[in-house]
C-alpha cells in the first residue's frame, strides 16, 4: 500500500506506474475521496474539542439547561459525522489497496515482451528429454491418482523423483543457510489481512489465485512469501536487528488463474507444489543491494546445479502490484527450444510493510516502515522439470548432478 501523502506529492510519478503496470485505476478521484475524508475528519475533531470543552464547563456544579442542551446538541452531530467518517474511510482504504507500487527507474517500460535480458550463463543444451513422458516411464510421477483424489493437476511424486525433491530441498537449503537466512517452516493458510497487505491485487477478477476456506477468514497460501510478510506484521523492529534473513519452505497452492497460453505441461504449472522461499526485511537504503544479493544466491543454485539460464530484468507490465523491480531467472528448456521461468525475487520497498504495518526504529528514535525482499531459492516441482529436461537419458537412468549425490546417498544415477 502507497501512502496517501506521498501519492499526493507524488502524482505524475504514481500515474505513471499504475497505468504501467497495466492498473486502471484514476488516482485523482482517490486524492478527492482523501480531501473529502479530511474535510469530514476537520468536523469530527471540531466537535470532539466542543464536546470536551462543554464537559469542563459542567464541571463543579449543576449546569445550565442550555448548557445542557448544547451537549446534547453536539453529541448528536458528533455521532452523525463519525458515522459519515467511517465508510469515507473504508472506501478510500479499499481504493488505496488496489494501487500498485511504484517503479524503479531502471524497469523498462511495456509489456512482458519488453523485458530485457541483464545476463546469461552455461551453454545452452542442444537436446532433452520431455519431464511427463521420462517420469511416467519410471512410475516416478501419478498425475491419474492425484486427479481421482484431488481433481486434475494434482499428482504424486514416487521413487526416484520424490528422493530428487528431498535432495533439491536439502542442496538449496545448504545454499541458502551459507548466507545467513533462518530456516522457518510457516502456516500454509493465512487471514484476509495478510493476503491483503502481501498486495496480491490481481488486475481482473478472473485472475485470483487463492483458494479460500469457505466460512473462514482464510486463504491456502501461494508461497511462503504471504506467511513470511505477516511474520512481524504491527511490530518495529530496532535498527541494529536489521536486516532480518528467512528462508521459509511450504507447500504452495494456485488456483493457476489466468494461465491461458501459457506452458503447463506436467509437473510445470500445478496447483500444488513445494518451495522454499527467501524473504528479508531490511532498512530503505538496503533494499537495492540486498535485492542484487538475492539473485547472487539464486544463480549460485542453478550454477551448482549446472544448468543454463538467462535473468531479465522484468518489464513494468509484468510486475505485480507489490514489486518497484523484479528479476526473473529463465532456464533453457532443450525440449521447447526456450527460455522458461525458473526463479524470480523482488524489490518490494515499503508497499507490504505499510499495509502489515512493520516498522523500524532508528538509534535516534525516530521510526519508519522496513522495506521487504522475496527470491525464490527452490521451487520444487519445477526444479523437477529442469533437472528430468537436462539429466534424464531416454531409455535410460537419471543421472544425478554432482551437488545433489550427498543428498542420495552418494548415488550417480537414479
Amino acid at each position: 500500500m502507497l501512502d496517501v501523502k506521498f501519492i499526493r506529492e507524488n502524482l505524475e510519478l504514481v500515474e505513471k506506474s499504475t497505468r504501467e503496470k497495466g492498473y486502471k485505476i484514476n488516482i485523482r478521484e482517490v486524492l478527492d475521496l482523501d480531501d473529502k475524508r479530511k474535510a469530514v475528519l476537520a468536523e469530527v475533531e471540531t466537535l470532539r474539542a466542543r464536546r470536551n470543552e462543554i464537559a469542563g464547563q459542567m464541571k463543579g456544579g449543576k449546569p445550565a439547561d442550555d448548557l445542557i442542551a448544547a451537549g446534547k446538541a453536539v453529541k448528536e452531530e458528533l455521532a452523525a459525522r463519525e458515522a459519515a467518517l467511517g465508510p469515507i474511510e473504508a472506501e478510500l482504504n479499499e481504493k488505496l489497496k488496489q494501487i500498485p507500487n511504484i517503479i524503479f527507474d531502471d524497469v523498462p517500460l511495456g509489456g512482458e515482451e519488453c523485458s530485457v535480458e541483464v545476463k546469461k550463463w552455461g551453454e545452452n543444451h542442444a537436446t532433452g528429454v520431455d519431464h511427463l513422458d521420462y517420469a511416467v516411464s519410471r512410475d516416478w510421477v501419478d498425475f491419474e491418482r492425484g486427479a481421482k483424489v484431488a481433481g486434475a493437476k494434482f499428482y504424486y511424486l514416487k521413487d526416484g523423483l520424490a528422493l530428487l525433491e528431498n535432495a533439491l530441498l536439502q542442496y538449496g537449503l545448504s545454499k541458502v543457510l551459507e548466507h545467513g537466512f533462518i530456516y522457518m517452516t510457516v502456516p500454509d493458510m493465512v487471514s484476509s489481512r495478510v493476503l491483503e497487505g502481501c498486495g496480491f491485487n490481481p488486475r481482473t477478477s478472473d485472475q485470483s489465485d487463492e483458494y479460500y476456506i469457505e466460512g473462514e477468514d482464510l486463504a491456502m497460501i501461494a508461497t511462503a512469501e504471504m506467511p513470511l510478510t505477516g511474520y512481524h506484521m504491527d511490530e518495529i523492529i530496532d535498527e541494529d536487528r536489521l536486516p532480518l534473513l528467512y528462508a521459509g519452505y511450504s507447500a504452495c497452492f494456485r488456483k493457476e488463474a489466468g494461465t491461458y497460453g501459457k506452458y503447463t505441461r506436467g509437473l510445470f504449472r500445478v496447483h500444488q507444489f513445494n518451495k522454499l522461499e527467501m524473504y528479508v526485511f531490511c532498512l530503505p537504503e538496503q533494499s537495492k543491494e540486498i535485492h542484487e544479493k538475492i539473485l547472487a544466491i539464486e544463480e549460485e543454485i542453478w550454477q551448482g546445479l549446472e544448468v543454463p539460464y538467462h535473468v531479465i530484468n522484468n518489464a513494468a507490465g509484468d510486475l505485480g502490484a507489490p514489486a518497484a523491480k523484479k528479476y526473473d531467472m529463465e532456464y533453457w528448456s532443450p525440449v521447447n527450444k526456450k527460455y522458461q521461468e525458473i526463479t524470480s525475487c523482488s524489490n518490494c520497498t515499503d508497499f507490504q510493510a505499510r499495509a502489515c504495518n512493520v516498522r523500524v526504529r532508528r538509534k535516534d528514535g525516530t521510526v519508519e516502515f522496513v522495506h521487504t525482499l522475496n527470491g525464490t531459492a527452490i521451487p520444487l516441482a519445477r526444479a523437477l522439470v529442469v533437472l528430468l529436461e537436462n539429466y534424464a537419458v531416454e531409455g535410460g537412468k537419471f543421472k544425478v548432478p554432482k551437488v545433489l549425490r550427498p543428498y542420495l546417498g552418494g548415488r550417480e544415477e537414479l
